[in-house]
C-alpha cells in the first residue's frame, strides 16, 4: 500500500512508541499523586512539558496539554474570547478547520459573540489589509490556520499577527498541518496561542497541546481537579506528552532535511497530474505559469491537491485504492459528508467541482518514482470512472 493521506494521520513512530512504553507499564503513576510513583510521573510530565516547549518556542510554563488539535483549537477560541475584556468579536476565516469554525458558532449561539470571515482569494491567502480593516474595538479574538488541511496553502502569519498586535489583538494559528514541516511556535510564527496534534506527527491519537503566551487570559472549558495551572482539567496523559515531546524531536530533525526534497516530489507529482489528467486542475497556492509555488513557503511540502472537472473525487478514490494507493478528498473530519467542501467552496469552486476534489499528502520517505507511479494510477483511475459514467 501506498498510503497518501498523511494530512489525515501518521504512522506512530518507534521511538515514539518506545519513549511511551515505561509511562505505560511500570511507570503508570498519577502526576498528581504525593507517592513516589505519583512523583516519578510528575517529573516525567515536566521533562515532557520542557521538551515540548523548546519545539514550540516557548516556556514549559506556557504550555496546555490536551487531547488533540480539536480541543486546542477550542480551548484557544473559547478560552480567550471568553476572558476577553475588550468583548466579543472574532475575526476568522471561511476555511478554518471545523473545530475552529464550530467553536466560534457555538459562543455566536450560546454567547453573543460576533463574527467576520475575511475573504480568501483562489489560492486561499489572507490579505493583511482585510484582516486590519476587519479589526474593530470590540474584537476579542483573530484565529487564522497556519497551513490549510485540505488545499495546503501556508499564510504569512507572522505578518497577520503584526496587524493583529498593532491593534491590541491576540491571534491563534491551528499549526497542526504545518508543524509536520516548518519550525512552529509562539516565538517562531509570532502569534499568541498556536494548536499542534500529535498524531499528525508520529505521535498516537490522543495528545495535542495549546502554547498560549503568558499573561493572555484563558477561560478554561474543561472544568475540574485544576490541572494544567487550571486550564485544563483532568489527569493529564503523561505517556503522550513523553510520546509528543519525542515526535516534536523527531518531526524537526528529519524534515529540516527532507522537506526540500519532498517539495520537489510533490512539485513533479503536480505537473504530471496536470500533464496527464486533463481534467485536473491544481488546488491552493500555485504558480501555473511557472508550474511551480510561487514561494517554497507558500504551500506545505507534502500536499498536491486537485478538483477534477465531471467526475466524483471519491469514486476515483476508489478506484486508487483498488490499486493500493490510499488518498483522500479533504479533512478526515469531514468523512463520509454528502456535501462539499466548505474550504473549496470559500475559494469560489462550484459546488460539483468542489465533490471531485481529490488530496494527496505525502511523507518524507517519498520519492519522485512513487510520483510517477501516482499520477499514472490517477489517470488510469479517472478514465475508468468516466467509461462507468460515474
Amino acid at each position: 500500500m501506498l498510503y497518501l493521506d498523511h494530512a489525515a494521520t501518521s504512522p506512530v513512530r518507534r521511538e515514539v512508541l518506545e519513549a511511551m512504553w515505561p509511562w505505560l507499564t511500570g511507570e503508570f503513576g498519577n502526576p498528581s499523586s504525593t507517592h513516589d510513583l505519583g512523583r516519578r510521573a510528575a517529573d516525567g510530565l515536566a521533562d515532557a512539558r520542557r521538551r515540548i516547549a523548546a519545539q514550540l518556542g516557548c516556556r514549559a510554563s506556557e504550555v496546555v496539554l490536551t487531547s488533540g488539535g480539536t480541543e486546542a483549537d477550542n480551548l484557544a477560541v473559547k478560552g480567550i474570547v471568553l476572558a476577553s475584556t475588550r468583548g466579543r468579536h472574532i475575526v476568522t476565516t471561511p476555511i478554518e478547520h471545523e473545530a475552529v469554525l464550530a467553536a466560534v458558532e457555538q459562543l455566536g449561539r450560546l454567547h453573543d459573540a460576533t463574527v467576520t470571515l475575511l475573504p480568501v482569494d483562489r489560492s486561499g491567502l489572507v490579505s493583511a489589509e482585510h484582516l486590519a480593516n476587519a479589526i474593530r474595538d470590540d474584537t476579542a479574538l483573530v484565529s487564522i490556520q497556519h497551513a490549510n488541511n485540505e488545499v495546503g496553502t501556508v499564510q504569512a502569519i507572522g505578518r497577520l499577527a503584526e496587524v493583529a498586535h498593532a491593534a491590541g489583538v491576540p491571534l491563534h494559528s491551528d499549526a497542526v498541518q504545518s508543524a509536520a514541516w516548518f519550525p512552529v511556535g509562539l516565538g517562531q510564527l509570532g502569534v499568541d496561542a498556536l494548536t499542534v496534534s500529535g498524531h499528525k506527527l508520529g505521535a498516537p491519537k490522543g495528545i495535542g497541546a495549546l502554547a498560549v503566551r503568558a499573561g493572555l487570559p484563558l477561560e478554561p472549558v474543561i472544568a475540574g481537579g485544576g490541572q494544567e495551572r487550571g486550564r485544563r482539567s483532568g489527569t493529564e496523559n503523561v505517556a503522550g506528552a513523553v510520546g509528543l515531546a519525542v515526535a516534536l524531536e523527531a518531526t524537526r530533525a528529519e524534515t529540516e532535511e527532507s522537506a526540500p526534497r519532498v517539495r520537489e516530489v510533490r512539485d513533479a507529482l503536480i505537473r504530471a497530474v496536470l500533464d496527464g489528467v486533463p481534467i485536473a486542475s491544481v488546488t491552493g497556492a500555485w504558480d501555473s505559469a511557472a508550474q511551480s509555488s510561487a514561494r517554497d513557503d507558500v504551500r506545505l511540502p507534502g500536499t498536491a491537491s486537485f478538483v477534477l472537472d465531471g467526475v466524483s473525487g471519491e469514486s476515483v478514490l476508489l478506484e486508487l485504492e483498488q490499486q493500493g494507493m490510499v488518498g483522500s478528498s479533504g479533512s478526515a473530519c469531514a468523512a463520509g459528508r454528502d456535501e462539499a467542501s466548505h474550504v473549496l467552496l470559500a475559494l469560489g469552486y462550484s459546488d460539483e467541482l468542489a465533490r471531485s476534489a481529490i488530496r494527496f499528502t505525502l511523507s518524507p520517505e517519498v520519492t519522485v518514482g512513487d510520483a510517477e507511479r501516482i499520477a499514472s494510477a490517477l489517470a488510469d483511475a479517472v478514465d475508468r470512472v468516466r467509461a462507468l459514467g460515474r
